[in-house]
Formats: structure tokens, sequence, C-alpha cells
């Protein structure tokens, strides 16, 4: 059970640690609620000391999520091979178990760190601060973190990434954007993965995906990638290029930037005095801010 991204309060559950309920403390006595939100709030702290740090080492921080399988590692494995000599990438693993991804990883030239989670189905910003001291960023332009497997928690924590990619694999289905509105409103970058595959899933409708993701108010690029074939990747990797020139440019200028769906994750656990429950969204913010 995850202790600190919100899954373990849940609509069944939630009246036992709102206000009056059962749970509402911890053994001390302290606000079950306000554990979580201060956690949340140390994870925002870290993050944004992990953005400075990216900042400062003139790295571009791209976070790729999608649930298992969907093929980010093949995503990654290709890219490096496109843009070797043009572009130094280094990548961040997070797996409940194994060093198999940074394997393949490594199989390619590249420095990556595996972080292996345990039990926790998401990165948060101190994992990734403490990876970070296992790579050397003056040597390095873009990093990956590749997130767990999981379409519902990576989405609510910052780890001083600048972008988020979700990936959507044709054999999913195309009603994900849908399903878990959350993971997709925060993307910068959705890629509809596997394409080669349609031809045998018609069931499966682009431009069904790409509605659900349009009534999410989101606005973001959504391209088909294929980790199989000749420039079946060209569109991501051009967003890739476009997204580090941007990156430098902002610096020459003393700004950084974030995700555009950021959330302010502790505002998911602020409740009001009557203990009623909100949810936040904060829609696509400035994209730039003045560090």
């Amino acid at each position: 059970m995850c202790e600190t991204c919100g899954c373990n309060i849940t609509p069944g559950n939630e009246h036992l640690v709102r206000a009056g309920g059962q749970h509402a403390t911890t053994a001390d006595g302290r606000a079950a609620v306000s554990v979580l939100q201060s956690l949340l709030s140390e994870n925002d702290r870290a993050a944004m000391h992990n953005r400075e740090h990216f900042d400062r080492h003139d790295v571009l921080a791209i976070n790729v999520m999608s649930s298992p399988g969907a093929g980010k590692t093949s995503l990654l494995e290709q890219t490096i091979e496109a843009l070797q000599g043009q572009v130094r990438i280094a990548v961040i693993e997070g797996d409940l178990e194994t060093e198999n991804d940074a394997e393949r990883i490594r199989a390619k030239g590249v420095p990556a760190v595996q972080i292996t989670t345990g039990s926790a189905c998401h990165l948060d910003a101190h994992m990734v601060h403490d990876a970070l001291h296992r790579l050397d960023l003056d040597e390095i332009d873009v990093l990956f973190i590749e997130n767990v497997g999981n379409l519902v928690c990576p989405a609510s924590f910052d780890l001083g990434q600048h972008r988020n990619v979700t990936l959507l694999s044709v054999p999913e289905g195309d009603d994900k954007p849908a399903k878990y509105p959350v993971m997709f409103r925060v993307a910068d970058l959705v890629l509809c993965t596997k394409s080669d595959l349609l031809s045998v899933l018609p069931e499966f409708s682009v431009t069904r995906a790409e509605t659900y993701l349009r009534n999410l108010a989101s606005t973001v690029p959504f391209e088909c990638v294929s980790a199989r074939g000749d420039g079946a990747i060209q569109a991501w990797l051009n967003w890739v290029c476009d997204e580090l020139a941007a990156q430098r440019s902002r610096l020459e200028l003393g700004r950084t930037t974030r995700p555009s769906g950021s959330t302010d994750t502790t505002a998911r656990f602020r409740a009001d005095e009557d203990g009623v429950h909100h949810h936040h969204h904060h829609h696509h913010h400035d994209s730039d801010h003045k560090v």
C-alpha cells in the first residue's frame, strides 16, 4: 500500500480519516491528513531542489510515464540510437524490482541508474535526488526519468522534471485518457505507442484516443510512434530536440519551467472546516517561472 500518494485514502474509507473519523489522528495524536500533507510538501520541496540542480547543470529532465509494458524502455533505446553523437542522454529507471531496464539502457552505451522502489507505486523527488548523486550532470544534455509503470500515482508527484510524457500503447485500448484523466492531464506530450499494431487491433481508434484526450481540455501534442521501422519515432525526436533548445533559451534568461499540467499535490489533502474533501485541478499555468 502506498503510504504517501493518497492511494491509501479512497472514497470508501475517507470518512475514517476526516475530522471526527475513527482514524482521524495517528497514534501520537497528530491529524492523519496533516501527516500525508507534510510528506507531500516535503516532496515538493525536494523537487524544487532537483529542478534547480538540473538547471544549474544545463540539463533538460523529462519524466516518462505509462502503464507497465507500454514501451517506455523500447522508446528510450530507439531514442538513444537515433540521437547518438548529437545529444548526451542519461536515464533514471524506476521499478519495484530488478535492474533489467537499466541494463538494457547501459547496453546502448548510456549511463543509467536503477531505482528499485520495493512496494512504492511511483518515484518521488527524494528517490530521484539520491539517484542524481550517481550521475555526472555536466556530461548530460537530457535526463529521462522512466517512472514506475502505473497510470495513477506517478501523475501526482513532482520530481523536479521540466516535462512529462505519457505513453498510451495500442494494445491497452483507446479509452485510457478517459479512464485515467489525471495522468493524461499532466502530460506535455502524449505518445500513442506500438502503432505498428493498429492493423491487427482495429478496435483501437487513434481519433477516439485523441478525442478522449481533448475532452480533458488538453491541447498538448498527440503523436503516433512505433519502436519498429525507420522514421517511426521522428515526431518524438523532433519534440525532444525542440524542448532541449527551449530549455537552453530559458536558462539564458534565468528562467525555468514545470510540466504544463502540474498540480499542487498538497491541495488534495486540504480539508475544509466541515471535513469536505475537494479536488483541485490547476490547468496550464505560465510555462516559464523566474528562478
